[in-house]
């Protein structure tokens, strides 16, 4: 529990209005990144703490609300009084204690003009709450939303989808991802990084072949290393997708590979750094996003060839490109639900409808068709998604395999569970460790 705010520091009344305000465009259907960028800058760090945790417990507020009163309230009011009730439902990692929050959160309603209105009911149930939180709480006990913050359907999903796994993979998603960093060993060496950090009492664990996980987050201009291209912010499970592709082609030159759905950059940027001497195409539909690529490499002292088109229609960019020249290997990281980065987005499952599966999944789909023939025989595919849905990753490739004779599947990781490093359903080669939700399938194109 936090101590009062310090001199100087936004009230917490102020910071309130604009979680409900954020909340309000979530529910509304806008992403949380959008949402926080409408905060003003003064307030915005301490507002997306907050946000964060109101989502990570969003499912236990509303049912609480809905015994406060079954019949909500306009939106500012509901979303400023689910908030609250986010944040004091229990003692046990709350920010603030809940006669604070209850009292702030009534002042909140007192000030906004939205609100007004509403600041008696807000402060009737509040103060209800305080009298009653033990028994409301226990009364939201019987539903799962509230038990496990999540959706309906998505637990539903989950429980079909990793019957063994399914309670494990919700638990992980309500708890806090680390900031893992991607060592550039081309121009430090992971121990001598390590070494660096330790004698500036940063705190931090290796990860994988080139990861370090750091004990606590600091800002990215913080880092050491960081403007000077010695590392970058990448998850674990996300850092296995160069040395998956590569595995075995250590010596080989001039490689020709495509990252087909590349931005920010990050995956470009570990190929190169593990070959640097090969032709990476970079491709992204978006041409903002195809700018952070530009800066990401830059910042790295790489180069790709990097290109804003539509993976789906390579006849738009393919022949000009690349002179028509098969790839040696593609990285195809689809676009997907985002189901296994829930830690880091906490808005994700409050964003998604279950149809979205079904609709992403035909995209991937038409993905892996259009991009399988631009590669060279004895080629590689690796396709990933950071999902944990089925659909997005196991069903997906059985489903290629079985229609395209020439794909070979070769020893892959599966689905990698949040925090999880063993899976049943994949090759018993998931790495132990803290890592987010993932899908790694690695395809081989036999000669015809």
């Amino acid at each position: 529990m936090s101590t009062p705010a310090s001199p100087g520091a936004p009230p917490l009344w102020r910071q309130l209005n604009a979680v409900a305000t954020v909340l309000v465009a979530i529910r509304a259907g806008e992403s949380g990144t959008a949402a926080l960028n409408h905060v003003e800058p003064g307030l915005r760090p301490g507002v997306q703490a907050l946000v964060f945790h109101v989502l990570r417990w969003l499912g236990r507020a509303q049912a609480l609300r809905q015994q406060l009163a079954q019949r909500a309230p306009p939106a500012q009011a509901d979303a400023l009084l689910c908030a609250a009730l986010a944040l004091a439902w229990r003692e046990e990692g709350a920010p603030y204690d809940a006669f604070t929050l209850v009292d702030q959160a009534v002042e909140a309603a007192k000030r906004h003009p939205a609100t007004r209105r509403q600041a008696s009911f807000i402060n009737a149930c509040l103060r209800r709450f305080l009298r009653e939180r033990a028994a409301l709480v226990a009364a939201t006990d019987s539903d799962p939303v509230a038990v496990w913050n999540h959706p309906r359907w998505w637990i539903a999903r989950l429980q079909k989808d990793h019957p063994a796994h399914w309670q494990e993979i919700l638990r992980a998603n309500n708890t806090h991802a680390p900031m893992t960093l991607r060592v550039n060993q081309r121009k430090v060496a992971l121990a001598q990084y390590l070494h660096a950090l330790s004698a500036t009492n940063i705190i931090a664990t290796q990860a994988g072949e080139s990861g370090v996980v750091l004990h606590k987050a600091m800002p990215v201009g913080a880092i050491p290393g960081f403007t000077e291209g010695q590392v970058s912010v990448q998850d674990a499970a996300a850092q296995r997708a160069a040395p998956l592709l590569l595995a075995g082609w250590e010596g080989r030159r001039d490689l020709h590979i495509l990252d087909a759905c590349a931005a920010p950059g990050g995956k470009t940027a570990h190929l190169l750094e593990r070959a640097d001497d090969a032709r990476v195409t970079a491709l992204d539909i978006d041409p903002a996003r195809c700018e952070r690529i530009h800066q990401n490499l830059q910042r790295l002292g790489l180069h790709a060839s990097v290109v804003a088109a539509d993976a789906m229609k390579p006849e738009t960019w393919w022949p000009q490109q690349c002179h028509s020249e098969p790839f040696d290997a593609i990285l195809l990281d689809a676009p997907c639900t985002a189901s296994g980065i829930v830690r880091r987005h906490p808005d994700v499952r409050w964003l998604r409808r279950e149809s979205d599966i079904a609709q992403l999944a035909a995209i991937q789909a038409v993905l892996l068709a259009s991009l399988w023939p631009l590669l060279k025989p004895g080629g590689r595919l690796l396709y990933c998604t950071c999902s944990v849905f089925k659909a997005e990753g196991y069903d997906q490739i059985q489903t290629f395999v079985t229609h395209n004779t020439d794909a070979t599947l070769l020893p892959s990781p599966g689905h990698l569970m949040p925090q999880i490093g063993a899976n049943g359903d994949g090759v018993p080669d998931n790495q132990a460790g803290d890592h987010d939700g993932f899908f790694y399938a690695l395809l081989e194109k036999r000669a015809a």
